[in-house]
């Protein structure tokens, strides 16, 4: 036996042993929340997820007897739905800031026909966008529970989203009697809360095409490679040797370096919050960035 994949399969056959004792012991393996995927998802999700990759790189091991490939297959897997997982917050992003904006108009458009502001804030849950629906359904509960004030910071805190905490921070003003002309701050607030969106749907174009270049590098790669497998398997015996997968860690070792350096420059992050915060029950909120 190849002695690379000897010391590969008697790694693997460590960490099946590692996790046997732990699961005797009844000890966690895995975080029960985790943010792998870009997002909280289960532990049991995370499992699979690896098991995948496990399999993969076991798969890629024993068609190639390549430890170095085998370990880079089962990254790549991982980081397959982290890669997904970003994009899917970014648009989840770019959805629920067009619906803060458009219940900004909402509730400035139900001031012009309600009795006052709790009036206005409940016609306008009703019709909710479907992206801050829920939310707006627990404020709904909440105000016929307690107050105006505590419903609004609830609010801000389920939404939590900063464009939601300027429109609860105005909000909260208002029913407080400390804010004048509620109707054009909610409009500038949604003016503002668009151009964010649009501005970050043009950023997300120019992503798209790097993400684009980076996948067909990708691909390429890993299509030329499956062809000379196939057909040219000779050019490739020399990553057979303990030297060759060493060059084949420099070689995985700029991939990573690029793929590490696309995400950094291409990843979403979000804005810092701005929050409506009381600290003690008997002070005045005060407007605080977190």
């Amino acid at each position: 036996m190849n002695p690379l994949m000897a010391a590969t399969l008697g790694a693997v056959a460590g960490l099946g042993l590692l996790l046997i004792v732990n699961g005797v012991r009844g000890r966690p393996v895995l975080p029960t929340r985790s943010r792998v995927f870009g997002r909280r998802v289960s532990q049991e999700t995370v499992l699979a997820v690896s098991l995948v990759a496990l399999l993969v790189g076991i798969g890629v091991l024993t068609l190639t007897g390549w430890p170095v490939a085998a370990f880079g297959a089962a990254v790549a897997t991982l980081a397959i739905p982290r890669s997904f997982g970003a994009r899917q917050e970014q648009r989840r992003y770019i959805t629920r800031t067009n619906a803060i904006a458009a219940w900004s108009e909402l509730v400035r458009d139900n001031m012009a026909g309600a009795a006052g502001l709790e009036q206005a804030l409940q016609a306008g849950v009703t019709v909710a966008p479907p992206a801050i629906a829920p939310e707006l359904q627990r404020f709904s509960i909440n105000l016929e529970r307690g107050s105006l004030i505590d419903a609004l910071g609830t609010l801000g805190r389920d939404l939590d989203h900063p464009s939601g905490d300027l429109v609860v921070a105005a909000l909260i003003s208002a029913a407080r009697g400390e804010a004048r002309e509620l109707g054009p701050l909610l409009g500038r607030l949604a003016s503002a809360t668009r151009a964010d969106s649009r501005m970050r749907e043009r950023v997300e174009v120019g992503r798209a095409r790097i993400r684009t270049s980076a996948r067909i590098v990708v691909i390429t790669t890993a299509l030329t490679i499956a062809f000379l497998w196939v057909f040219a398997r000779d050019l490739l015996g020399a990553y057979n040797t303990v030297a060759g997968q060493l060059w084949l860690c420099v070689v995985a070792a700029i991939f990573v370096i690029g793929g590490w350096t696309l995400r950094r420059f291409a990843g979403f992050h979000m804005p810092d919050r701005f929050q409506s915060r009381r600290h003690d029950p008997a002070a005045v909120p005060t407007m605080e960035w977190s």
